[in-house]
């Protein structure tokens, strides 16, 4: 017998967050996340995004072992300030069947109804720092930290639902030179003089503190005109500083400033951690802080996390600096290749970033949105 249950306690919490070890157990592309951070993530006295949103968690059972779970989410200053009547759905993972599928789903549409909104959008976190979309192609990689992985089943038993395309987001791979091309490294220095900006130097992962309210303020102005955009709160920037931070390399980091000490452009990479994850499984005790520390000291592969420029800065070559810094890094560290964050398609000048450099086009995503 099929039946949804309202997650109330700390143990359906917990079964919540680890239902897609059992789910995911033998797939090879599964990257787990650390439990202890899933579960802050949902505990409101850890996860400022609380402040603003209303969160509701639900688990599938079939004969009395879980087979789905979703999150329904509103993000009020979302629906009421921006104007977007919408509720978001996300941590939604379930086996290959329509009826659990549909049964999570209502949930959703349940909420959304009783709180008068428009339509459910996902799958989504509580803001763009969250994973999002449904992997669509590409189920023959492996995952990677920052993204979500699940089973090809998945879009064709939410289309059967009703849920429509939103977008789609892509990601590429690019193989790295093993030298920093000589023309970029000219052209990096011409724009550095020409508008007076200079790279901070930073010489541990310590030295990046201060400036991480500085790169999500950057962030927020550089990202606004996309769509489905969510601004990061500054009491939101310690949560995500520490649930991040421990895990940058700053040779992996640039910071760009101007002669008034301003952030004006940015990019942060991580080495892979996949491998280590996997290895890890959700547990960073007794061995899994030790796989984490490992990878981070390896740069062979490395994702993209972010990246901005200053809207006074946009098309002025900025990209250049922060791509001949990047390759100083890459030629040090010994990294082959570069997989870039997942791109809104719409994100045209994100994706001729790499035009020169030849992408390979790996993996797309694809959020929904069902009106009510």
């Amino acid at each position: 017998m099929l039946k949804i249950i309202e997650v109330k306690t700390k143990k359906q919490i917990k079964e919540f967050v680890k239902f897609p070890f059992s789910l995911y157990k033998s797939s090879e592309n599964w990257v787990p996340p650390i439990i202890s951070e899933e579960l802050n993530n949902f505990d409101k006295s850890k996860n400022p995004a609380f402040k603003d949103a209303q969160a509701w968690f639900f688990l599938a059972y079939l004969d009395k072992k879980i087979v789905g779970r979703i999150c329904a989410i509103i993000n009020w200053d979302e629906v009421k300030k921006q104007g977007n009547p919408k509720l978001r759905f996300g941590w939604f993972d379930f086996i290959n069947d329509q009826k659990v599928c549909n049964i999570l789903l209502d949930q959703v549409l349940n909420i959304a109804q009783e709180h008068q909104l428009k339509y459910i959008e996902g799958p989504a976190g509580f803001s763009n720092m969250d994973k999002a979309g449904t992997l669509i192609e590409g189920f023959d990689r492996i995952g990677s930290m920052p993204t979500n992985y699940n089973y090809s089943y998945y879009p064709e038993l939410m289309e059967k639902y009703g849920l429509k395309k939103e977008v789609d987001w892509k990601e590429y791979e690019i193989i790295m030179p093993k030298e920093v091309p000589d023309k970029l490294s000219k052209f990096a220095v011409l724009l550095q003089k020409k508008y007076n900006l200079r790279v901070l130097d930073l010489p541990s992962t310590k030295s990046l503190l201060p400036y991480a309210e500085k790169i999500f303020d950057l962030m927020n102005r550089s990202h606004q005109h996309l769509e489905s955009f969510t601004p990061i709160k500054p009491y939101q920037v310690e949560h995500y500083k520490n649930k991040y931070l421990k895990f940058l390399d700053p040779d992996f980091v640039t910071l760009i400033a101007d002669e008034n000490d301003q952030l004006v452009g940015f990019s942060v990479i991580m080495p892979s951690f996949s491998k280590a994850l996997q290895k890890a499984n959700g547990k960073l005790f007794p061995f899994g802080f030790y796989h984490l520390l490992k990878a981070q000291k390896s740069g062979e592969k490395v994702t993209l996390l972010l990246i901005g420029i200053a809207p006074e800065y946009m098309r002025k070559g900025l990209t250049a600096i922060i791509f001949d810094q990047t390759y100083k890094s890459f030629v040090k560290k010994g990294t082959q290749v570069m997989e870039t964050n997942p791109e809104l398609e719409t994100n045209s000048q994100v994706q001729a970033l790499w035009k020169n450099y030849n992408p390979q086009l790996i993996k797309k995503w694809r959020t929904y949105r069902l009106y009510l």
